[in-house]
């Protein structure tokens, strides 16, 4: 790093500056503790900025190598993110005015860095259109030789490909690869030795299937496929609605692609008919080409939607009956059977995937009978047990990469599959089930199966973030059992202020007279649509069709007492929506769905007129969150009605920026969320007591501690402390300050009875004490303050293996005489345990 900081003053610079570089990377690569120490010093950063810049080529490669090393950490990429001229760096270093070697470590880089969706996010929010016009140039630079791609190039065009797989996630980036011929690209990559001389004229179906069939024979760049499926797949989940290509080619080149894409699926369910595969990496191949005929038959375009069913129909046609009864029999089968293996688990996915696709072709709908529906039902059921479970990076080996395998403190979120590819193929197979049941009046008479059944865990999916779009599809057949919406822990804590009067300081008048009393904290971020427009005088009434003429972007002004909503705003409906508003979901009869959905179409409820309408989930539909931390800022706290306030300390210079106060520190709140979300300050609220009338509520906890415990109440969820590199680097004194706000919710959690908080805490404290005997000594005296006798065993208990160090150092001498007798007595304790076992001595 030495080296790499003197760079300006070395006369042979190039050629030295490569081989620091690549000795650095190398380091970098294999020893992922020695990350931190480069992305964390400015300095070393700071002349990177500046080599950057360096026209000549190799110093270009030189400084991407060591981006991309940073890169394979988490922090390390995230400092990279926040650098706005590198990020411009990296994405001009993509184009194709540079040399290849060039490009190659500049579409590495851009795999590293745009590893998850936010890192995607905040490179197409500076670099969208140079970023999508670089894959795409470079996924087009190449030639056929005697039927092949020259191994340079075809190098390029991988870690192309591989890059623009971004597309599985939303954005604007669709727009321009659209925009920018992606079309044509994977045309080509697809067929590469068929031309667009046929767009000229009309070609009936039987001609596109004839053309695409003698193609697909042609495996020249057939390693690439996976790519082309996923990248096709993508492009039509996150379509717009009303997509149409624009010119003949276009049109031409979609029909094909859609064509190749249907006789791919009718293979794959074919060679399984004829032959039993038991390699898992042969069957991989196939699941892209199934899973993107999946997404674009279930596009939101309507026209590659309907395209695509059409095609697949008369692909099908032949051995349609014969391919269903197939499947369903596998399922059958497979749903009977434990302990199935990789090969069968990922025949299993590609069945339902099938399934799923047979179901949106009206021509095959009515073929599933009841022992289709029993079937799915089944499989789901042991989904939900785990007795099958399947990633879909486990299997997707086209998107397995070196960096993947190196990376570390990457907070990577789940794709929209979600951990369990299984459970989304085997809901979503359900849902289309049970629509069309419904919809022949069969469902009613398996209602009560289904109920006793699924219903409970159905519940459970939706509450569970890490489920991914699984919970839109449990959402969407809970509906047919009355349920509307997306039951949370934090929205079952906030359901207990629903219908109950205290703290409300709201009226909503119906033109009927009848009124009801809500909270406008919740309305505001819930349902802000309900509540009057700014500056709006008591007692308005809305003139047009909506419930209520407000934008929901704009802040609220004064909120009024009393607040009269539209004449077509009927009491039923208003109710169920409350609860929605309050609980995160409804329950409501078939009767009142009509004039229900077009009351939360009229609010923006965007998710809850979705599942009202009963409309198959598409897939990437966003998963709305049950979150009250919207409350928190400016517009929330202009409408507080409690204090929380934290112990003052003489070390914090804090002042208020709503009520410019520079006493104690203390937040802004809501008592209806306090009281919601603690019994014991519940109990406080309702006493009757000065408590109750008081605007200040003390708690006995910091500064830090009173900032997570809010966090807590308003999303239930508590914020950690930093891991990985950045936590292993950090000195003993740091790292006690941000563990001492856990002790003290621990502390406090026992008496305001915060169960979850204190099992939170507990396991975040435990989480972090493993790694240094130190700071469990920092932490012993600071848990026995504050009796926190758990946490000062397990930290006696990791300090006793250094005691003898400890003492030497004098680390001890901080602790009472009591807890050093503990880890003396921890150490004997354990010594003789070592002597038992041999282990020691």
């Amino acid at each position: 790093m030495c080296n790499i900081m003197e760079f300006p003053c070395i006369t042979k610079r190039a050629e030295y500056i490569h081989e620091i570089a690549s000795l650095l990377s190398s380091i970098l690569w294999r020893w992922p503790q020695s990350r931190y120490s480069v992305w964390g010093n400015t300095g070393l950063m700071k002349i990177l900025e500046v080599i950057r810049v360096d026209p000549d080529p190799s110093i270009k490669v030189a400084v991407l190598k060591i981006c991309s090393s940073i890169a394979l950490c988490g922090y390390g990429a995230k400092r990279i993110l926040d650098n706005g001229d590198l990020l411009g760096t990296i994405v001009s270093c993509m184009g194709t005015s540079n040399l290849q070697s060039v490009q190659m470590e500049g579409f590495k880089l851009a795999q590293c860095i745009m590893m998850n969706e936010e890192g995607c996010s905040r490179v197409m929010s500076l670099y969208c259109e140079p970023t999508v016009k670089a894959i795409v140039d470079a996924m087009s630079a190449w030639r056929l030789q005697d039927g092949k791609v020259a191994s340079d190039q075809m190098s390029l065009l991988a870690e192309a490909c591989r890059v623009a797989t971004i597309t599985r996630w939303p954005g604007k980036h669709h727009i321009y690869f659209w925009k920018m011929g992606i079309s044509k690209v994977l045309f080509d990559l697809l067929l590469p030795k068929l031309d667009a001389k046929h767009s000229s004229h009309y070609l009936s179906l039987e001609e596109q299937i004839s053309i695409a069939r003698e193609s697909l024979n042609v495996n020249s760049l057939f390693f690439l496929r996976p790519y082309v499926w996923d990248i096709l797949g993508s492009l039509a989940a996150y379509c717009a609605a009303d997509f149409r290509p624009s010119k003949n080619e276009d049109f031409y080149r979609i029909e094909i692609l859609l064509t190749c894409a249907s006789l791919a699926f009718d293979d794959v369910i074919r060679k399984g008919r004829q032959l039993f595969l038991e390699d898992a990496t042969i069957i991989s191949r196939t699941e892209p080409a199934v899973r993107a005929v999946q997404m674009m038959i279930y596009s939101p375009c309507k026209y590659i939607a309907s395209r695509m069913a059409s095609i697949l129909s008369e692909v099908l046609e032949p051995n349609a009956e014969g391919h269903l009864e197939y499947l369903v029999c596998m399922l059958k089968s497979k749903s009977s059977r434990d302990n199935l293996g990789m090969p069968e688990l990922l025949q299993l996915a590609i069945h339902l995937i099938c399934l799923t696709c047979y179901l949106a072709l009206p021509s095959y709908q009515n073929i599933i009978t009841s022992e289709g529906e029993q079937t799915m039902i089944d499989l789901v059921i042991r989904c939900l047990s785990r007795s099958y479970s399947l990633a879909r990076q486990t299997y997707a080996f086209h998107l397995i990469n070196t960096f993947n395998q190196r990376i570390c403190c990457w907070t990577v979120p789940e794709e929209w599959e979600g951990r369990d590819v299984l459970l989304l193929y085997g809901l979503w197979g359900l849902a289309d089930v049970v629509h069309l049941s419904h919809s022949k009046d069969t469902f009613a008479r398996r209602k009560e199966v289904v109920e006793v059944q699924l219903l409970s865990k159905l519940r459970e999916i939706c509450s569970d973030p890490s489920t991914g779009g699984s919970r839109w599809f449990a959402a969407y057949i809970l509906t047919y059992s009355g349920l509307f919406g997306f039951p949370s822990k934090l929205g079952e804590i906030i359901s207990k202020a629903h219908n109950d009067n205290d703290f409300v300081d709201i009226q909503l008048t119906l033109a009927s007279g009848e009124k009801l009393s809500v909270h406008k904290v919740l309305l505001m971020i819930r349902c802000p649509s309900l509540l009057p427009p700014k500056d709006s005088p008591s007692n308005d009434r809305i003139s047009n069709d909506s419930a209520a003429n407000s934008n929901s972007d704009e802040p609220c002004g004064k909120l009024q007492k009393e607040f009269t909503l539209s004449s077509h705003v009927g009491h039923s409906e208003l109710v169920k929506l409350l609860d929605y508003a309050y609980c995160g979901y409804l329950h409501a009869e078939e009767d009142l769905l009509k004039k229900l959905k077009a009351l939360a179409q009229s609010c923006g409820l965007q998710p809850l007129t979705q599942l009202l309408s009963r409309r198959i989930p598409k897939w990437g539909l966003h998963v709305p969150s049950f979150d009250l931390s919207p409350a928190l800022d400016f517009r929330g706290q202009r409408i507080s009605d409690v204090v929380l306030e934290a112990k003052a300390t003489d070390s914090l210079d804090w002042t208020c920026t709503i009520c410019s106060s520079s006493s104690a520190p203390h937040m802004h709140l809501h008592k209806v969320i306090l009281w919601a979300s603690c019994d014991y300050l519940r109990a406080m609220l309702q006493s009757g007591m000065l408590e109750s009338h008081t605007r200040v509520v003390k708690a006995p906890i910091r500064w830090g501690a009173l900032q997570k415990l809010v966090k807590w109440f308003y999303s239930y969820e508590l914020p950690k402390p930093p891991g990985g590199c950045l936590w292993q680097n950090m000195g003993t004194q740091e790292k006690l300050y941000l563990l001492e706000p856990f002790i003290e919710l621990l502390w406090l959690s026992e008496f305001w009875f915060l169960e979850e908080v204190h099992e939170e805490c507990l396991r975040t404290i435990m989480s972090r004490l493993d790694s240094d005997s130190k700071l469990s000594v920092k932490v012993l005296q600071f848990a026995a303050d504050l009796s926190q006798w758990k946490i000062v065993e397990a930290a006696a208990n990791l300090a006793a293996g250094s005691f003898r160090q400890l003492q030497e150092s004098g680390e001890l001498e901080s602790l009472d005489d009591t807890l050093v007798e503990m880890v003396r007595a921890a150490s004997v304790r354990f010594s003789r345990v070592g002597d038992d076992d041999g282990s020691f001595g």
